[in-house]
């Protein structure tokens, strides 16, 4: 949830930024600017046996996304092959509403195209923001005990979307694909499995003036394959499994290596500590390792990943192995997505880079935190 507020608000502000002044005289105002509509069909998707509740037979949703194509205005533009930002809203009946009810996400997003020919393009569309869901596991009135997927009415929505584009003329754009979405609060409050919906989709996008406004292309400098040592501290909250179910604390430091390659990637690797006092207050309340709670609240993991550079937006995909787990065991390896927003980022001087970052950390496809934190580069 946190972690969704963070990046609704972060990347809103680089889509205001990007494209929608008519700066560039070579292009006339409103150049690259587009709407789509697309209508998704799926299913819930049933990720672990705690997922007891009914899963409907068909689940619904409608994507209306707001877009604006890059033309090279900011250098990372021309050096990522002119990627399209947007802002999305999609409404989505689940099939079953006593128990799952809507969900109204709002997210904004980054589309890039993996391969084009000339009237048709294969792109890939992710975004993360934050949305509102009607039904949550609730023992009061009105009562809905079967939702063990959402706890909480706020959530982070997380929606990933591949499309076979057809280019019908400047204006008009078909496309159909294949999409995934997830909702959770990344265990801020339980119960909290989350919802995972995959599916089809298929819809239309219009552009006004153009969807193919005139790069400005430049002569770009060639950037090293660098090395850096990072560090990254963070904190994330999960309820506690104890009296009054308080919301604790967890501390997180992360070290690792990284190298630039192909000027707009930054392959890294390292090891990570976390220290979670919601484990700490589990086993003191039941008595659990009398006298060793503290060694058994903690986790460490040796990762490797990779990071997309996109202006001062940097795309994280981590995986990581666990050598040692706290008591509250979980798979062997978990799944970090998230991002890092830069406020420092040179080739020279001691200090590289400086960057806050927010992080979901997962087990398979099960939320387990949300981490915010501030990391640097030397």
């Amino acid at each position: 949830m946190f972690k969704g507020f963070i990046l609704f608000i972060a990347l809103i502000s680089g889509v205001l930024s990007a494209d929608f002044s008519s700066a560039q005289e070579c292009n006339p105002a409103g150049s690259g600017l587009g709407i789509e509509a697309n209508i998704l069909t799926g299913k819930i998707i049933k990720h672990e046996k705690k997922f007891t509740a009914p899963i409907p037979a068909l689940s619904n949703a409608f994507d209306l996304n707001f877009s604006s194509t890059t033309f090279g205005k900011q250098e990372w533009q021309q050096r990522r092959n002119f990627p399209v930002w947007g802002v999305g809203i999609t409404y989505t009946g689940y099939g079953n509403n006593s128990v799952f009810g809507h969900c109204l996400g709002v997210y904004p997003d980054l589309q890039m195209r993996i391969i084009r020919w000339k009237y048709l393009e294969w792109t890939f569309r992710f975004g993360d923001g934050i949305a509102y869901v009607t039904k949550k596991y609730q023992k009061s009135n009105p009562v809905d005990t079967l939702n063990t997927a959402i706890g909480t009415n706020i959530n982070d929505f997380a929606i990933f979307m591949t499309d076979l584009r057809v280019h019908v003329n400047e204006h008009w754009h078909l496309q159909f694909g294949g999409n995934f979405t997830h909702i959770s609060n990344t265990d801020v409050h339980q119960p909290n499995l989350g919802v995972n919906m995959g599916g089809i989709h298929a819809g239309v996008q219009y552009f006004p003036v153009t969807c193919r406004p005139k790069p400005v292309l430049r002569e770009l400098p060639k950037l090293k394959n660098r090395w850096l040592v990072e560090a990254r501290l963070g904190m994330a909250w999960n309820e506690a499994r104890a009296k009054d179910s308080v919301i604790l604390p967890s501390y997180i430091a992360t070290f690792y290596a990284s190298k630039r390659w192909h000027n707009v990637n930054k392959f890294f690797m390292g090891f990570d500590y976390g220290y979670h006092t919601d484990v700490y207050a589990f086993l003191k309340n039941y008595g659990v390792e009398y006298g060793h709670e503290m060694g058994h609240s903690w986790d460490g993991a040796v990762f490797a990943g990779n990071e997309c550079l996109v202006g001062r937006f940097g795309l994280v995909a981590q995986l990581g192995f666990y050598y040692h787990q706290t008591w509250l065991k979980f798979d062997p390896f978990y799944e970090k997505i998230g991002t890092n927003i830069y406020i420092i980022r040179q080739e020279h001087g001691l200090l590289k880079e400086l960057f806050v970052s927010a992080m979901l950390l997962t087990h398979e496809i099960v939320a387990q935190y949300g981490e915010l934190g501030m990391g640097v580069g030397f």
